[in-house]
This record gives structure tokens, sequence and C-alpha cells, in this order.
């Protein structure tokens, strides 16, 4: 299913000048999953101030960091399971800052009590698509990322939502629908990849857990 997620290799692209001078000069790919959850708590509170034009390149930035640390490990030959962790660690910390900055912007802009309930529900809601995906993996599937409403589209909505605060009850149920379509398209993808008993995936993928979105 189409996604933002096919932007990620673009994007990517576009940072070789950071991945070039991280192999110069031995960065290690977990400084940039460190700059990315910096990124993405700097843009939480940019979120929380409904500071929209600061909260763009911030979360750009959390987008980067996601991206580089990855891209970096290759790079430099180092790419080890617990960094797959640190990823993670790094993603959900993250996402979850980012949701948080939208019910105290919520909280800030005099929202409804029902509309900060809405957005705690799609805090949690927002976190199924990436336990469908590591328990996937975890099973011997592929890591499967993307889908109607990865990070990146996540990212971009809370933008939105920072600009236009009136827009917070519909952005919630835009990410609570989004993100349980988003778990059960994985689901779905997963069980068509998942082994019998005693075969290899169905993609020709060993088993184990595949790269990090």
């Amino acid at each position: 299913m189409p996604s933002l997620y096919g932007l990620k290799h673009w994007y990517t692209r576009r940072l070789t000048f950071l991945i070039n001078a991280s192999v110069r000069r031995g960065i290690s790919p977990d400084a940039w999953t460190l700059a990315g959850v910096i990124a993405g708590a700097l843009g939480a509170g940019a979120i929380a101030m409904g500071w929209w034009p600061l909260a763009f390149p911030l979360l750009a930035a959390r987008l980067g960091g996601a991206n580089l640390d990855g891209a970096v490990a290759r790079a430099r030959g180092v790419s080890r399971p617990f960094g797959f962790v640190l990823n993670e660690i790094g993603d959900r910390t993250s996402d979850l800052l980012m949701m948080a900055g939208l019910v105290v912007l919520g909280a800030r802009s005099g929202a409804s009590h029902a509309t900060i309930v809405l957005l705690l529900v799609a805090a949690l809601a927002a976190t199924l698509p990436t336990f469908i995906s590591l328990s996937a993996a975890g099973a011997g599937a592929p890591r499967l990322n993307g889908g109607p409403l990865g990070k990146t589209e996540r990212c971009l909505i809370a933008v939105v939502a920072s600009a236009v605060a009136s827009w917070l009850a519909p952005v919630a149920w835009l990410l609570i629908v989004g993100s349980i379509l988003t778990a059960g398209v994985r689901l779905a993808r997963a069980h068509s990849l998942l082994p019998a008993p005693g075969s290899q995936p169905k993609d020709g993928s060993p088993l184990g857990v595949g790269p990090a979105e």
C-alpha cells in the first residue's frame, strides 16, 4: 500500500554527505540515534507550543536521525543486533514524545476533555503498527515497515495539528483509524510471509529480525 515510507531512500540519499562524514570521522551510528531522539523531543516541545514552523524542521531532523543510524552502520560495516534495539527504543521514545506534545497542545489550546481522551487513545493506537511488526519479526518474518500511517505520516500529521489546533479532534481520529488500519495491513502481510513449520519465509529472507524502519 502506498505511503510516505517510499521516500525514505530518497531522503537518505539527500543525507549522503553526513553518511560520508560519519565514515571519515568514525562517528557512531548510536550518535545519530541519540540526535534523532533529541530532535524528536525538541519537535514535541514545538508541537506543544503550536510552533509549527519550528516543529517541521525538527521532526524532519528526527526522521533524518532515524535514517542515518542504520545507513551509517552499514557504511561503516558496524551493524549489530543491539543497534536494532537502540534504534527501536529511539523511535518509540520519539513517537511517545510527539504524541505527548499533541496532548499538551490540546490542553494549552483549551480542547475539550473528549478531545484530550481521543489524543491519549491515539497515542496508544499509534503503537500498534510497530507492535505488530516487532511481534512478526520475533516469529521469523522480515521487519515490516510503511503502511498507510507510518512514522513519516505521523510526523506530518503532528505538524498540521500544531498549525491548526482546532483540528486536534479530527487529527486524533485520523491517527486512531490510520494506526489500526496500518496494524491490520502489517498483520496480514506478516501472515502471508511467515513460513510453514520447517520452511523459510515466503520472500526468501532468513529467519530473524530484519532492518529497522
